[in-house]
């Protein structure tokens, strides 16, 4: 039995340490405070007995548990991160532990009226009887991807302490900046060593995701004119007035609001605008790599015709691709994916196969030659304060991924 409250202990050792990462920092990691919780899990995987320790000058971290059977098998990974969405502050933060939770609303900061309720947020229902750590209402939890971590060092432990049960070599990876789109990139594929991993950073118990949007960033400048208002007629150009028709020629109901399961969408998340210049940054997303393509040709043509329209270049777009999706990846191996689900049925977890609406390092790794779909870490409502995560669910996973390592043995 995986140890509940060891378990809670180590999470909150975890998410108490601040490792909010930047994305306008161009180091790796992006901020110096995610060493505070690299160094530590560095010495930790030291200490509970890991082979193969390292932490790189970017702070990736790797770790080897060898195989305890004497005939070859697949090398299989588990990778988390430990850095937090700079979405909403991390800094602070104050779990607060929630037992026998039976349905009723959950008062996070009573002073602010923040509140946990049911009514608008139904998943909590799922989870009476247990217990659940949540925010005081001032901050992220960081079960993401915290809880991930968590449950690969308690899995790794686990295996430790029960050599009885048998796997072949496993190899552990964390990193930084995943939360700004770059976890994957300084990644040693060839160190890590594995034939495939699974990243645990997923949310509700169950869930199983091979499938993620392709991923790009669009930056449209518009050009104004500015001139002294008093005198401003035939001469002045507003450019918030002109970035306005941009935003307006995109489809409404295609945003995250409005979009679910496949559907793919615009975001507009920035506008910084003055008379003289406004800048509009857009994700675009699409699981469907021709209905990506068509997007991004999309707003390029509606740039191209506001500025035939109005006879000179008001508008600028720039489009950069982020990620594709991992499907195209995993599919020719499909059976890792039938691994984590026999792993899911063998613990009594109902598998909940879906696409994520989003991506994660798995998504790049995949194309970087290590096919990594995603398994759930517990954890809902990301990047707020609303955040909380079962404990009864990092257990499951926790005993998931002992679980994967088991069958892979078995399975040769």
């Amino acid at each position: 039995m995986i140890d509940k409250q060891q378990l809670i202990e180590r999470f909150i050792s975890y998410v108490t340490i601040d490792t909010e990462s930047d994305p306008n920092s161009d180091t790796t990691p992006s901020t110096a405070k995610q060493w505070d919780l690299a160094n530590k899990l560095t010495e930790e995987l030291k200490d509970m007995g890991m082979s193969d320790v390292s932490i790189d000058e970017n702070a990736y971290i790797m770790a080897t548990l060898p195989s305890n059977v004497d005939h070859d098998l697949p090398v299989i990974g588990f990778i988390s991160h430990f850095d937090t969405t700079p979405d909403y502050t991390g800094a602070n933060v104050k779990p607060q532990i929630v037992e026998n939770y039976q349905g009723q609303d959950l008062v996070l900061n009573a002073e602010e009226n923040i509140v946990l309720s049911p009514d608008y947020f139904e998943d909590l229902l799922l989870y009476k009887g247990q217990t659940l750590i949540t925010t005081d209402g001032n901050t992220l939890l960081g079960a993401d991807d915290k809880a991930g971590i968590t449950e690969i060092m308690e899995a790794m432990k686990y295996l430790i302490n029960h050599p009885e049960i048998k796997h072949g070599t496993i190899k552990v990876g964390f990193t930084p900046d995943e939360e700004i789109g770059r976890g994957a990139h300084k990644f040693d594929v060839k160190k890590f060593g594995a034939d495939w991993a699974y990243t645990m950073d997923g949310s509700q118990i169950g869930e199983l995701e091979y499938e993620n949007f392709n991923a790009a960033g669009a930056v449209v400048k518009v050009n104004g004119k500015i001139v002294h208002p008093g005198y401003a007629k035939g001469k002045m150009v507003n450019s918030m007035y002109y970035a306005s028709e941009f935003i307006n020629a995109l489809p409404k109901q295609e945003t995250p609001e409005h979009t679910e399961g496949y559907e793919g969408f615009f975001h507009l998340y920035s506008v910084n605008g003055e008379v003289e210049s406004t800048k509009l940054e857009y994700i675009i997303r699409d699981h469907d790599k021709d209905k990506f393509e068509a997007r991004k040709a999309f707003m390029q043509k509606i740039v191209t015709d506001l500025n035939d329209t109005y006879g000179k270049p008001v508008f600028e777009i720039e489009i950069k691709d982020q990620y594709y999706n991992m499907k195209e990846k995993v599919t020719p191996v499909m059976h890792i994916v039938d691994i984590a689900e026999d792993a899911m049925k063998a613990l009594n977890i109902t598998p909940l196969i879906k696409p994520i609406r989003g991506g994660t390092d798995g998504s790049q790794l995949s194309y970087m030659g290590l096919p990594c779909p995603n398994i759930f870490a517990g954890g809902h409502n990301f990047h707020g304060r609303y955040e909380y995560v079962p404990v009864e669910s990092m257990i499951k996973a926790t005993e998931v991924i002992c679980k994967i390592a088991e069958l892979t043995a078995l399975k040769g």
